[in-house]
């Protein structure tokens, strides 16, 4: 029998070529502005290396400070959400019950709203003058501080990333063999003992994912302690040193390092806490069936989703009713309404609106090239460094926006760029190339999953009809993989459209602002937070629209749940 012999490309066929320029493309976007934040950090005067900026870090009450505080709203954040979402993924997925989809759109509504739009609804709804403790002092004379310091921060934090949790713990509960469930309910096992000694440890790669996420996304927000005054954490620190004392000063660099750090050593960690287990797919017997609830039972499982959800969705109510108030102020409801908040964001100053679509359209387009091709070298290509290419693409998951806003003022500030005649930080493109690389891991991993789903039997019988490999993929693969790369651009736009953490950093001009800096310079004054609000009603609707089309075409195209 003759063996077939494929040959591996080179570096220099058209396959090498594209993946180094895919590399070269990735490293200049993430990789080196990543690198120049770190040089900084441990660079002597002389050119050497030291790390007396990163001892002198430690010795720094403020700084030490922050960073006691920001391991703290990460840790307190993944255990007060998980005390809401875990209960909330058992309910959606062992139950079933009248009105559950309802409940599961409800669930993922805190996700719609952007964190730090549902920081200004909540100092509305919970804070010092808000409406409940207006309530609380003329009924029994006293108010309770929940959104003062630390604790509104990861009060905010809390019932906004909590949904990461309760998707990824459904998705591994969903997923359950019903089969271990009836043997260890034969041995006795019933109730909370089998949740806690059976489903929940054949869950935790799901839930360990969800509360990945949640801390990294916690440590990574700069748009809430802004908004709520408190900038005794590491992300505000560094974004205070570096619009304060300029881009020479070090401290600035040394947080960002520490924040990395932070992100890695969370990602280190769960991998090493799943490694002590050992977690084995057997096949299916049979699908997980919901167990029925009726009467009295279906009314307890509404009266607990009920007590879990309905703070998560105040923000969604205060900021409604802030975007067609006047004045309200010092009482429970605005005394004064008005519909002039909106005219004020849609007919006077329509540019954050404009430039939002512009800047998240274009890094969505790219992002949906550059995935296409990273997901098509993956799988389908036979060239060496690929494994490289995967790492780097997904490596935006652990930056967190203000660091790699840093590196982008670091690299490109005073750099003209050909045919642009002005630095490209003085541009809005940078705010493009900045969306995009953040969000292309959405894009790669929508296109690697559609493409795992298309036999290759497609492709091969296109190429046996004379068709080359890059125009079987422009005919064949491309359109083919069109659905799940459109669901991932869509995730793309929305999560760009609400981008406040590099935002901030690197808007030249407030003309050139999106919507998220346009909300955050509206909300810096009382009079300016009605069309603040007004602009978070806008970005809550284009969310929500974006997410129900991102998961319809999931749902249709590939099967898969896409999470923010």
């Amino acid at each position: 029998m003759n063996r077939v012999l494929v040959r591996r490309p080179r570096f220099w066929d058209p396959e090498g070529i594209l993946l180094l320029a895919l590399l070269l493309l990735l490293a200049a976007g993430v990789l080196y502005p990543l690198l120049q934040v770190l040089h900084v950090a441990v660079a002597s005067e002389g050119g050497g290396l030291t790390f007396r900026h990163l001892g002198a870090f430690f010795q720094r009450p403020l700084f030490l400070e922050s960073l006691v505080h920001t391991l703290a709203t990460g840790v307190l954040a993944v255990l007060f959400g998980s005390l809401v979402g875990v209960p909330l993924a058992v309910l959606t997925v062992r139950y079933r019950f009248r009105g559950r989809t309802t409940l599961q759109t409800l669930a993922l509504l805190p996700l719609v709203i952007p964190p730090f739009v549902g920081a200004v609804a909540f100092q509305q709804i919970l804070g010092r003058s808000g409406v409940m403790n207006l309530l609380l002092l003329r009924t029994f004379g006293t108010t309770l501080p929940l959104m003062e310091g630390l604790t509104g921060v990861v009060l905010v934090q809390t019932l906004h990333y909590f949904p990461f949790i309760m998707l990824n713990t459904a998705a591994a509960l969903a997923g359950l063999d019903r089969s271990l469930e009836e043997a260890a309910q034969n041995l006795g096992c019933s109730g909370f003992r089998l949740f806690r000694r059976v489903l929940l440890p054949l869950a935790l790669p799901g839930y360990a994912a969800g509360a990945l996420v949640t801390f990294i996304r916690v440590i990574d927000d700069l748009g809430t302690p802004l908004m709520l005054n408190y900038t005794t954490l590491l992300a505000p620190q560094a974004y205070l040193r570096v619009t304060t004392m300029g881009l020479t000063d070090v401290d600035g660099y040394v947080i960002c390092v520490m924040l990395v750090a932070l992100s890695l050593a969370a990602l280190a960690g769960t991998k090493a806490a799943l490694g002590r287990w050992e977690y084995a797919v057997l096949p299916r017997s049979g699908e997980a069936e919901p167990r029925a609830l009726h009467g009295a039972r279906a009314v307890g499982a509404w009266v607990v989703a009920a007590a879990l959800l309905v703070p998560a969705l105040l923000p969604h109510v205060g900021i409604l009713v802030l975007s067609v108030s006047k004045v309200w102020s010092l009482s429970l409801l605005p005394t004064v309404y008005t519909p002039g908040n909106y005219e004020e964001v849609l007919f006077r100053t329509p540019g954050f609106i404009w430039n939002t679509l512009r800047y998240a359209s274009l890094a969505a387009l790219v992002d949906v090239a550059l995935g296409a091709l990273i997901a098509w070298l993956l799988l389908r290509g036979r060239v060496r460094g690929r494994a490289w290419l995967d790492t780097i693409a997904t490596m935006p998951l652990a930056i967190p926006g203000v660091v790699l806003a840093v590196g982008y003022l670091r690299v490109f500030h005073g750099w003209n760029f050909p045919g642009l005649g002005a630095p490209l930080t003085a541009t809005w493109l940078i705010l493009v190339l900045a969306y995009s690389m953040r969000r292309l891991p959405y894009t790669v991993r929508a296109a690697y999953a559609s493409l795992q789903q298309l036999p290759v039997a497609l492709e091969e019988a296109a190429q046996n009809l004379g068709a080359n490999r890059l125009k079987t993929f422009a005919r064949v693969t491309g359109p083919l993989m069109a659905r799940g790369l459109l669901a991932g651009g869509l995730l793309a736009f929305i999560t760009s459209a609400v981008e406040l953490s590099s935002t901030i950093l690197l808007v030249p001009r407030m003309e050139l602002g999106p919507l998220s800096y346009g909300i955050y310079v509206y909300m810096q004054s009382a009079v300016g937070r009605g069309p603040g609000a007004a602009l978070g009603v806008i970005a809550i609707v284009l969310v929500g629209c974006g997410t129900w089309l991102a998961h319809r075409l999931a749902a249709r195209g590939t099967g898969l749940l896409f999470r923010l």
